[in-house]
């Protein structure tokens, strides 16, 4: 077997899965349009096993549900020429399982393993007629696998609710929902991958976590786009809020997350880490917690108000990612501790000068904040900011090996900030058409070390107390 690829390969293995499935319209489905078809498509789901749509479209009136006890495996299968169409409230498709336990091997009962694992849904397209209609939603399940497919015009394109171990949603395209692509809804989840998918022009967020207890939430190598619009709440591509729970333990790498500028308070992620703990006020006085163990690498993020926000986070590693056209902040950090920023370019590309772009501001906002070590940064063109980079009212801060280029205001700002150490930077603003302020300024504080840095536009202290050792003025 030559040079066979493996999109071909697994076609071929879809194929004959497909032709091993029950088609729908065996058991009275019409997949005209028009006949409400939701009692024949449960009656083929109750038969269990796999469930084939071929070409048509597929009406439901209400939701089809897929309880894996009674019914056994279950899949659902199209081949990308089946449409449905939910028209009534609630989930086109509700996979109910019984798992309770984790994903550890001693809390299966047998049951699960005999009749639950793994439900899966493939090709199939999923769109909304109703204002209150979702895709697939999935409570108790067990490694349910969605991939390959369609979700449209829904409110939320995958819902998943209470309880579920084991999710992966791959090659999908959710789109243009009224409320959120993927939602981890007050749902206690551990392990779900979300891989090469589209998700874009969902009005209430992209990929969005609401309390609940989830855990090693892994996204990659996904277009996630302009998830917000300016009639609706505040949101982000990416948002994780831990009230009235916990979210943690997630990796966001190699992704596109751009756009919506126009959105209120709109951001491409954002980590809202103040979760809540009962079982840690009897331990430590009190129940809120912050939380973090976040990764986000190699992503391509801009043209939104805010880049990256953090909040009441802790344990977050950003490094490799590129950043521009943020028109608030590129990255703002609040309340924060333990937060590493390692190398990442944060610039303004001449190319992008035009329409509203000229409008955006850029740069660096650490604020009540503690215990953090930036990196490697490359800070270029923040416009109509007091500063570049700004430090404000934080604590043992390491701010090391940073390039500030060209920017309004100055590079950097120490406000009532204490021991820090800032060093080994390039700091300079060299516009012919700019009269710049100093590049390195420091205002209140005590215990700051500012050491060894190419300033090109001096220095000052204005109140407080900081050592400044070797810096140079570069002239």
């Amino acid at each position: 077997m030559n040079h066979i690829s493996m999109g071909w390969l697994l076609g071929i293995l879809t194929l004959g899965w497909s032709a091993a499935a029950s088609d729908v319209r065996e058991f009275g489905a019409k997949g005209d349009g028009g006949t409400d078809d939701t009692t024949a498509i449960q009656r083929a789901v109750n038969a269990g096993g796999g469930v084939r749509f071929t070409k048509g479209t597929y009406r439901l009136t209400k939701t089809v549900l897929v309880e894996l006890d009674k019914t056994g495996f279950v899949s659902l299968i199209g081949d990308g020429t089946a449409r449905v169409v939910m028209a009534g409230a609630g989930p086109a498709f509700k996979f109910l399982g019984t798992h309770g336990g984790t994903a550890d091997p001693d809390q299966f009962k047998p049951n699960v393993w005999e009749r639950q694992r793994m439900p899966v849904v493939d090709s199939l397209a999923i769109e909304g007629a109703h204002a209150e209609a979702n895709g697939i939603e999935a409570e108790g399940t067990m490694q349910i696998t969605i991939t390959r497919s369609h979700f449209r015009s829904l409110r939320h394109g995958i819902h998943l609710a209470v309880r579920n171990r084991n999710v992966l949603i791959s090659d999908c395209h959710i789109y243009h929902c009224t409320g959120i692509g993927v939602f981890y809804d007050n749902v206690n989840l551990h392990q779900s991958n979300i891989t090469g998918s589209h998700i874009s022009y969902c009005a209430g967020g992209g990929i969005v976590g609401r309390g609940g207890n989830v855990r090693n939430v892994h996204i990659a190598n996904c277009d996630i786009e302009s998830n917000m619009t300016k009639d609706a709440p505040p949101t982000a591509n990416v948002l994780f809020d831990s009230a009235g729970g916990s979210i943690g333990e997630v990796a966001i790498t190699g992704c596109t997350i751009q756009h919506n500028s126009v959105g209120p308070d709109s951001a491409n992620i954002r980590i809202l880490g103040q979760g809540d703990d009962a079982a840690l006020a009897r331990r430590i006085g009190s129940a809120k917690t912050q939380e973090g163990h976040v990764t986000i690498t190699g992503n391509v993020l801009s043209d939104v108000q805010v880049n990256v926000h953090l909040k009441n986070a802790r344990g977050v590693t950003l490094t490799g990612n590129t950043f521009w056209m943020g028109y608030q902040h590129d990255l703002l950090v609040e309340d924060s501790s333990n937060i590493v920023i390692g190398p990442n370019a944060f610039d303004r590309n001449p190319r992008y000068n035009y329409g509203t772009s000229t409008n955006v501001n850029g740069g660096l906002v650490f604020r009540s904040s503690r215990d953090c070590t930036l990196t490697g940064l490359h800070v270029n063109g923040v416009w109509r900011k007091p500063a570049a980079v700004l430090i404000e009212q934080c604590d043992r801060f390491h701010l090391a090996n940073a390039t500030i280029l060209d920017s309004d205001g100055v590079g950097l700002l120490l406000r009532d900030t204490t021991n820090t150490r800032v060093s080994g930077c390039v700091i300079r603003d060299d516009r012919a058409e700019h009269k710049a302020t100093c590049s390195l300024q420091v205002i209140g504080g005590k215990g700051n070390w500012v050491l060894q840095n190419l300033l090109a536009n001096g220095q000052e202290v204005a109140t407080g107390t900081a050592k400044l050792e070797g810096n140079s003025d570069g002239k």
